[in-house]
């Protein structure tokens, strides 16, 4: 598109000028008239053209190594766009202004596209199609919503909350989650040393002998050949199962089955589905009081769900309400709610008040996430005391053992 220089008066009366990128001069006008900038005037220039082509090559590796938008960018953008909505802002002169104290200039470019779309007549939600690593399907499901019942406001303040929760969960599951693997690398690490260091020196010392040894220890001992002989094939393997692995999931049934067999780990499965199912509770309700159809709430809530499986779960409640069957019976059929939350479901459905219901089954579950987070490390560590007793029985075995006996034969 073509630039356009321009001279104009603020409210205040201050004299602005710049230059900016828009189809013609009327869109330039509408534009700045948006952002509160009367015009004085407007002519063509290509001097920012050229200007911008020397930044571009000047500035291609701070465009590399610059942070992407985050999730906590769109979490800020939301509650800003929020209260400038609610504080009657026009929306152009409130993006204007996001743009202008936006911290990461990625998301900057972001508003700045998102104003340029809104100038050219589009609407928010198809503005924010154009950046779907920015913007989920359900962030765009709610502003969609939110602008066919002219109440953007309050769903913006409810995808900050949205937002927070999602946010505050991933940050509780990390924390949680970072002394066992901590533990696990640990292991890993620990057996890899034995295996290419320890065991060579004991096995001079066992063939100095020339003695039979137990099984254990001839294990050991070809283990630790085939390792240290092998090692690129091992190494080959593991890379190559890891992309290979990456690429099953990448395909609908792999996916699928891996979800599906995510939710019956020992310890983390349970966590998993809670916070899935909290997830979806959540954004259920949310649709619901924004004035979403069960209908279309449930497609946009599946789209949510972070796991394949139920997913396509949540799909056939869908499908069920979508031919008439009650919330209740499709939850039943659906067999991944508790009977406490049926008994919930089946009072907010007779009682007409199903989305308040379903805010308290979202509570419920974070609190049961939040508990089985706690106590995380407590069930954990018997499992890896107990692979850590293994490790250490098999090294006694197949290495104290053998010079023991070794030792008290040499001592006859």
């Amino acid at each position: 598109m073509p630039f356009y220089a321009y001279k104009g008066r603020s409210n205040s009366g201050e004299l602005m000028q710049g230059v900016v990128e828009a189809a013609d001069e009327n869109a330039v006008a509408s534009q700045l008239m948006g952002s509160g900038v009367t015009p004085v005037s407007i002519t063509p220039t290509r001097a920012a053209k050229a200007a911008a082509g020397k930044g571009e090559s000047e500035d291609w590796v701070a465009r590399l190594t610059e942070k992407k938008p985050t999730s906590m960018d769109v979490q800020l953008f939301s509650r800003q766009l929020y209260t400038l909505l609610k504080s009657g802002v026009p929306i152009m002169k409130g993006l204007a202004g996001l743009q202008e104290s936006a911290i990461s200039k990625s998301f900057g470019r972001v508003i700045a596209d998102l104003r340029e779309s809104l100038d050219a007549g589009r609407e928010l939600s198809a503005a924010m199609t154009k950046h779907p690593t920015v913007f989920d399907n359900f962030y765009l499901s709610m502003v969609r919503v939110g602008e066919m019942t002219g109440r953007l406001d309050e769903v913006m303040l409810r995808l900050f909350d949205h937002l927070e929760f999602e946010r505050d969960m991933k940050n509780r599951v990390k924390s949680a989650t970072r002394y066992p693997t901590f533990v696990i690398i640990a292991m890993v690490l620990a057996m890899i040393v034995v295996n290419v260091f320890v065991i060579p020196q004991f096995v001079k010392v066992f063939e100095s002998f020339k003695a039979e040894l137990p099984l254990m220890t001839r294990i050991l001992i070809a283990t630790s050949r085939f390792t240290i002989d092998y090692w690129y094939m091992l190494l080959a393997g593991a890379i190559g199962g890891f992309f290979g692995f990456k690429a099953w999931t990448k395909t609908t049934e792999g996916l699928l089955k891996w979800d599906r067999y995510k939710l019956k780990f020992p310890v983390a499965g349970k966590i998993i589905h809670k916070a899935t199912m909290a997830r979806f509770a959540r954004s259920f309700a949310l649709s619901s009081k924004s004035g979403v159809p069960i209908v279309h709430a449930l497609t946009v809530v599946s789209q949510t769900v972070d796991n394949a499986h139920l997913s396509k779960r949540i799909e056939t409640m869908r499908d069920s309400v979508e031919r008439g069957d009650s919330i209740l019976r499709t939850s039943v059929a659906a067999g991944i709610f508790t009977p406490i939350v049926l008994q919930m479901i089946a009072v907010g459905e007779e009682s007409g008040s199903l989305d308040d219901l379903m805010d308290e089954i979202a509570a419920m579950y974070e609190r049961e996430v939040d508990y089985e987070l706690k106590t995380l490390s407590a069930q954990i560590e018997p499992i890896m005391i107990t692979f850590l007793g293994a490790m250490v029985l098999v090294l006694a075995l197949g290495i104290f053992v053998p010079i023991w006996s070794l030792g008290k034969a040499a001592m006859h």
